[in-house]
Parts: C-alpha cells; sequence; structure tokens
C-alpha cells in the first residue's frame, strides 16, 4: 500500500478530529492537506493514524490560538462553520457527524474552552489518545494536559446540551415549527419552543441576524416574527427552505432571498421542544455550502 493510500485511509476519521477541534470545514480540510506532505516524507512509523492524528493536531491548536486572537474583533457572537452532509451511508463525512459532540451545540460548547483545554478534551475524551501524546501535541508535561482535559471536561458538564432527538421527532418539529410561521400563529410557535430556548445568529457584520442570544420562547418569536415582516415574508410566503442534514441534525438551507441573507439554520430538538436555534448567515462561513 503506497503512501497516499495509506493517508486516503484515514483522511475521513482526520477530517472529523480536525473539525471537532477547529469547528471550521475550510481549516479542518486545510490542516489535513497540510499534514500530506509531512506524512509522505515520514518514514518507519508504527501507526500511520496516531501519527497522522497527532501532527493534525498541532496545526489545528495553531489555528485555534489564532482564531482565539481574532475573535476578540468579531462582530456578534460566533458559530461554528456548518457541516452538511446527505444522510447517505456513502456519503464520506457520514461517519463524523454520527458522533454527538460534532452537533451545533456540543461545538458551540466547546468553543467556550481555551485551546489548550479543547484540544486535551477533545483528543483524550472523543478520540481516546494518551496524555503522553496530547502533552505532546500541547508541548506541556503529561500533568498539564490531564490539567487542560480536567478543566475542560468540569466546563462541558455543566453546559452539555441535551441528547440528540430522532430525525423523525426533528422533522416532525421542524415542519410544524415552519408551518406556524408561515401561517402566524405565534401561539402555535411558543408551543414549540422551550421556555427557555436560545437563539443564536452568526453574521459576522456581514449579514443580519441577531447580534447578541436572545433567550426565552416569546423573545425568540418576537425575533423571528419580526424578521419575517421587515423581509416581507409575512406578504409573500416563507422563502423557498431546502431541508437538509446540518452536523447531523435536522437543518433548512435558504438561499438569498431580496434582502434576507442566504443562511442555514438548524435547531436543537428534545421531547419535542427546539431547546436552541442556531442561524449561521455570515457568508465567510458559507463558502462550502451549494445553495
Amino acid at each position: 500500500m503506497t503512501a497516499a493510500d495509506v493517508f486516503a485511509l484515514h483522511r475521513t476519521h482526520l477530517i472529523g478530529v480536525a473539525y471537532r477541534l477547529t469547528g471550521s470545514v475550510a481549516d479542518a480540510e486545510d490542516a489535513v492537506q497540510e499534514a500530506w506532505p509531512k506524512f509522505a516524507k515520514a518514514v518507519g512509523l508504527d501507526d500511520a493514524r496516531a501519527w497522522l492524528t497527532t501532527v493534525v493536531s498541532r496545526i489545528c491548536l495553531d489555528r485555534l490560538r489564532s482564531a482565539a486572537v481574532r475573535r476578540e474583533t468579531y462582530v456578534g457572537s460566533w458559530l461554528p462553520e456548518p457541516l452538511l452532509t446527505t444522510g447517505e451511508a456513502d456519503d464520506p463525512l457520514a461517519s463524523v457527524v454520527q458522533a454527538d459532540g460534532v452537533r451545533m451545540a456540543a461545538l458551540v460548547v466547546l468553543d467556550r474552552l481555551t485551546p489548550d483545554q479543547r484540544v486535551a478534551f477533545v483528543l483524550h475524551d472523543a478520540f481516546s489518545l494518551p496524555f503522553s501524546e496530547i502533552a505532546d501535541v500541547l508541548g506541556v508535561s503529561e500533568a498539564s494536559a490531564r490539567q487542560h482535559a480536567s478543566r475542560a471536561r468540569k466546563a462541558v458538564a455543566g453546559a452539555e446540551p441535551p441528547p440528540r432527538s430522532a430525525l423523525a421527532e426533528q422533522q416532525e418539529v421542524l415542519e410544524k415549527f415552519l408551518h406556524a410561521m408561515s401561517s402566524g400563529d405565534i401561539d402555535a410557535v411558543l408551543g414549540l419552543l422551550h421556555p427557555q430556548a436560545v437563539m443564536v445568529g452568526d453574521g459576522g457584520g456581514k449579514a443580519r441576524t441577531a447580534v447578541h442570544t436572545v433567550t426565552g420562547a416569546e423573545k425568540i418569536a418576537r425575533f423571528f416574527f419580526g424578521l419575517m415582516r421587515k423581509y416581507g415574508f409575512d406578504r409573500d410566503g416563507m422563502p423557498e427552505l431546502r431541508p437538509t442534514l446540518v452536523n447531523g441534525e435536522l437543518g433548512v438551507v435558504m438561499a438569498a432571498t431580496g434582502e434576507a441573507s442566504r443562511r442555514v439554520i438548524t435547531m436543537a430538538v428534545h421531547d419535542g421542544k427546539v431547546h436552541a436555534v442556531y442561524d449561521m448567515a455570515n457568508p465567510d462561513k458559507l463558502a462550502h455550502v451549494v445553495f
């Protein structure tokens, strides 16, 4: 088996590691691509998968640290880039989105960690890397690597999202929600939203959405109906929405309509209620999405 064949064998795994670490489709693909020439020159590797995972993780750590600096001047809330899949078994990313940790709600929680905490937590808890190898990635002692993971674990445990619902339940709730919105039935919308639901929008200062997190069913309903009035959807009907899988959960893709920017919207559904809505409208984070 050639080096290219071995690399191709592990590519999907590496994309999954890199995406979980960075929350960026573009960064994940770039990190994996950057690892290829290093791998092509390596000789005498006993465990290619472990070696590649370590190399990709180091690249992602550098990107995370750069992203942390960029976020200091970012406009509004920051969401991970949505990872869209077809739901078909032959989709190369199907195995990546099966993990609960790739859900949008889970990645939002990871974004609250420091770069070192995120790398230590993801590599150990999600991919079972030993702390000796994680310490090598972070450039710290093994004890420090354990401490980073422990602190991350405590932070994540306090904000862990509810379990992923079955797709059939998600579809039922999404259809009811869109029907209630299109018919202007605010009571029905409120009935589908959890009382403490949150809505997070990411426009990056380049597209209209909520600048700050909207909390509470009534505020979220008012926000959505306000957008509909602003863009004339209450008069002209709902825009065309294409159902798709976003990070393994049901969402919709909306092409640009009039003044409304194109966007990808997904919801976290549990026990028949919408617990969170994620509205990705920043065009820089949608370059990989087909509209």
